[in-house]
């Protein structure tokens, strides 16, 4: 099966790409292509799709940059390929070439371009990261390599939505503790629960730091498991493991 890659007009003509789970060499649980090294897949079944990926945006398999991620708003600079993958959340380049990518499972995939100054980005997005900055962190470390805002398109791939995204009270706290009109952001669910609009959030949040263009593919990776992994739709299932999305966008 070959693979299949949602791209954004926004982006275009850099080369990029929310890769789907179609067309990967993985099975069972983690039918497709995983391309997360940290799951318990076959190791050599991922570097076999990862390779897949970077075939596809035309770059050598060192040349497809990822980072060991954690939730945070720390970003790092690429300037070539790498050793070890640098613990952060998001990874910024000006180098052609190179290839910058995150992994996700329902978190956000997010990926810049200021195609004017030759400088993008990719970043993991989950609520933590949002909430902490990792979007505002992504645009000033691009900012450092010379890119605008005003110049800067950000597109927020596959994702989990608000009818999928059911919460609890503790975790609409710590958004109105951060802003009262976060409020804006839950609906009701069942009982004390409610239902948190991910993608809605971080839209605002890229608007309100002044990119020239924030947009979301309105893709839910729980809502389709035919084509997306989905972290929650695996506990939901009794699941021992999931696989991981890539999205990535190269100079």
């Amino acid at each position: 099966m070959t693979l299949e890659i949602l791209t954004s007009d926004a982006l275009s003509p850099l080369r990029h790409g929310f890769f789907t789970r179609r067309g990967g060499a993985s099975s069972g649980i983690f039918s497709g292509l995983n391309c997360g090294g940290g799951s318990s897949d076959l190791s050599e079944v991922v570097a076999i799709n990862r390779g897949r990926v970077a075939g596809a945006l035309g770059v050598a398999p060192d040349h497809l940059m990822t980072a060991h991620q954690v939730h945070s708003a720390d970003v790092a600079v690429v300037e070539g390929p790498l050793a070890e993958r640098p613990c952060a959340d998001a990874l910024v380049t000006a180098v052609p070439g190179l290839a910058v990518a995150v992994l996700t499972a329902d978190c956000q995939p997010v990926l810049f371009a200021d195609r004017t100054a030759g400088v993008i980005g990719a970043a993991h997005a989950g609520w933590r990261g949002a909430l902490d900055g990792v979007l505002e962190a992504t645009l000033i470390a691009m900012e450092r390599l010379g890119a605008r805002r005003a110049d800067t398109v950000a597109v927020i791939g596959p994702t989990i939505s608000q009818r999928a995204y059911e919460v609890g009270p503790e975790f609409l706290d710590a958004f109105l503790a951060d802003d009262p009109d976060n409020a804006r952001f839950f609906a009701g669910g069942q009982g004390d629960r409610v239902q948190f609009d991910l993608p809605a959030f971080s839209l605002f949040r890229l608007r309100a730091a002044g990119v020239g263009q924030a947009l979301w593919t309105r893709h839910c990776t729980y809502s389709d498991a035919e084509r997306f992994f989905s972290y929650r739709r695996s506990v939901h299932a009794g699941e021992a493991d999931y696989g991981r999305l890539i999205s990535a966008i190269r100079l």
